[in-house]
């Protein structure tokens, strides 16, 4: 049986979610081990990696059960026990043999969290802290990433693909709570990508760069220097199938 599995996670303690031989401390990794604890032996895929201290409000993983195990809400309630509170399962259900976590998704979304109040030493790893931000200047120059752009640009090391292409269908500012919330939806992702696209903005807001600079990097006719935006704010928060 296979079995999709949506989840949200702290990803503060984990180096990121996909399982490496080093350590069990990542998101895959510790599912894995609960299943085991379970008598499962089954490999856990996502619907793509998180790195180093991303957080997920909405992520979803597939695995395959063995026959003996047919009672989804038992092993709900058995993993709820079993699994760290920094994960938690939002739905359990059985799918169609092929189903793919990753492969069958349509749209990946995500969000950022800002903010530029007093750092709340409770909230260090789930919001990014800057000191003031032009939300003007943002609003004007997110929209720019809307389409089907080559984001070589806009990557970090290590993508395992070899087609930087990517479309995005959907941005947005926003504030909620007083909180300046950054969102962007796509069919998918590189590695960081969504980082560096932060980064260029937090730069746009500080004067450093302007939007006509971005139009140009996205173009390939110029190369800014960047540092991807802390991992704190950054919440894989929606899959679409």
């Amino acid at each position: 049986m296979r079995v999709k599995m949506t989840i949200a996670y702290n990803g503060a303690n984990y180096f990121g979610s996909q399982v490496q031989k080093e350590t069990d401390q990542t998101v895959n990794g510790q599912m894995e081990k609960a299943l085991g604890l379970l008598q499962i032996e089954t490999k856990v895929i996502a619907s793509g990696r998180t790195d180093r201290g991303v957080h997920a409000s909405r992520q979803v993983i597939h695995f395959d059960l063995p026959p003996f195990w047919q009672d989804l809400n038992k092993l709900e309630d058995s993993l709820k026990r079993i699994l760290p509170p920094s994960i938690a399962i939002r739905r359990l259900e059985q799918v169609d043999d092929d189903f793919h976590a990753r492969y069958s998704a349509k749209k990946r979304a995500y969000r950022y969290i800002i903010s530029t109040q007093n750092p709340n030493p409770f909230l260090a790893d789930l919001v990014t802290y800057i000191d003031t931000i032009d939300e003007v200047k943002i609003k004007e120059a997110i929209t720019l990433f809307e389409g089907v752009h080559d984001f070589e640009y806009f990557k970090k090391s290590g993508s395992d693909t070899t087609s930087f292409v990517r479309e995005v269908y959907k941005t947005r500012v926003y504030n909620h709570t007083g909180y300046t919330v950054l969102y962007f939806e796509a069919n998918g992702f590189l590695r960081s990508q969504i980082r560096l696209m932060v980064g260029f903005l937090l730069e746009i807001s500080a004067g450093r760069y302007t939007a006509d600079d971005l139009k140009d990097q996205l173009a390939h006719k110029q190369q800014f220097k960047l540092k991807p935006a802390p991992y704190q704010g950054l919440y894989l928060c929606n899959i679409k199938y």
